[in-house]
This record gives structure tokens, sequence and C-alpha cells, in this order.
């Protein structure tokens, strides 16, 4: 009987770990320490959604520099999440290195975090299209919709919008 009751807690607690494992986005950054978007309470995360390989990548990075100028020193935190794959047989692929140069090249002042399968976050957040731009709130959850696409039009500023969002989740 103790070893029935041993096996079934064992059991327990190891779906216990793995549906928590699973239900987070695995996401780690380019030294390789995992970052848990949702799980940082009490700060709103902003995650710029795209790729290295993508045309408007650069536009992109200008876009998430600038929120995160706007908002330094306040309760929000902006990542840039690469949805390149990290598997070399893809043809989405993209090393730890090749982001890291993405990063210098488009002057990116906050951190990278690689997607390891390229579509776990856009799977996860129920992305339709990359580029994008999502909102967490305090709580780790998703705030509002998505702002999917790029514009290279100037006159429309994507920060303008993301920032109305921010601003009302402070």
């Amino acid at each position: 009987m103790n070893t029935l009751k041993g096996f079934i807690t064992i059991f327990a607690l190891t779906l216990t770990f793995a549906v928590a494992a699973f239900s987070q986005t695995p996401l780690t950054s380019l030294d390789g320490a995992r970052i848990d978007v949702e799980g940082q309470t009490g700060k709103v995360v902003v995650l710029a959604i795209g790729a290295s390989w993508l045309p408007l990548s650069n536009k992109q990075a200008e876009y998430t520099n600038a929120i995160a100028k706007k908002y330094a020193g306040k309760n929000v935190v902006v990542y840039f999440v690469a949805t390149d794959s990290a598997n070399p047989k893809s043809k989405n692929y993209a090393s730890a290195d090749t982001l890291r140069k993405f990063a210098i090249t488009n002057k990116l002042t906050v951190p990278v975090l690689l997607d390891p399968d390229g579509g776990s976050t856009l799977k996860k957040f129920k992305i339709d299209q990359v580029p994008s731009f999502l909102i967490l709130d305090k709580s780790g959850n998703v705030a509002g919709e998505q702002f999917g696409g790029i514009s290279t039009d100037p006159k429309y500023d994507v920060t303008v919008p993301i920032g109305k969002v921010i601003d009302r989740l402070l």
C-alpha cells in the first residue's frame, strides 16, 4: 500500500512539474539563461517578436529601442524575441552569434531572447504575423491585442498605440 501511495505521489509531482514547464514560454537569453517573461510580477513586459532574416527587422529594432528608452526606469521590461530556429537544418536557422550580430547591426538596446523551436512564442500567444509586438500586464497576462506588422509609412509610429497600452497598465 505504501508503495502505491509513493508511486502516486511521485507521479503527481512529476505531472505538476511537467505542466508548469510546458505552460511557460521557454525563452533563453543569448548567454543561455532561461527567462520567464510571464513570471515578472509587478512589471509590464513588452515583447518585440521578430526574426533576424525579416526585411523589416531594422525598423522593429528602432521601435523597440524607442519603447525601451521611453519607459527606462519604470516597471517596464522590453525584450526582442527572435523566432529564428535553433535547428541548424531549418531554413530559418540563426545561431546565437548570428543574433548577436543582428543586435549589434541594428543597435538593439534590449535583451534578445531565443525561441528554441522558432515558433513556441507564436503558438503560445497566438501571434499570426511577424514582426509583432505583444504586451503582458503586471500579472503576466496578455494585455489587449498584438500589434502585428510594421508599416514603412513614416506617418504611422507603432510606438504610439503601444505606449497608450503601457501607460494604462502602469
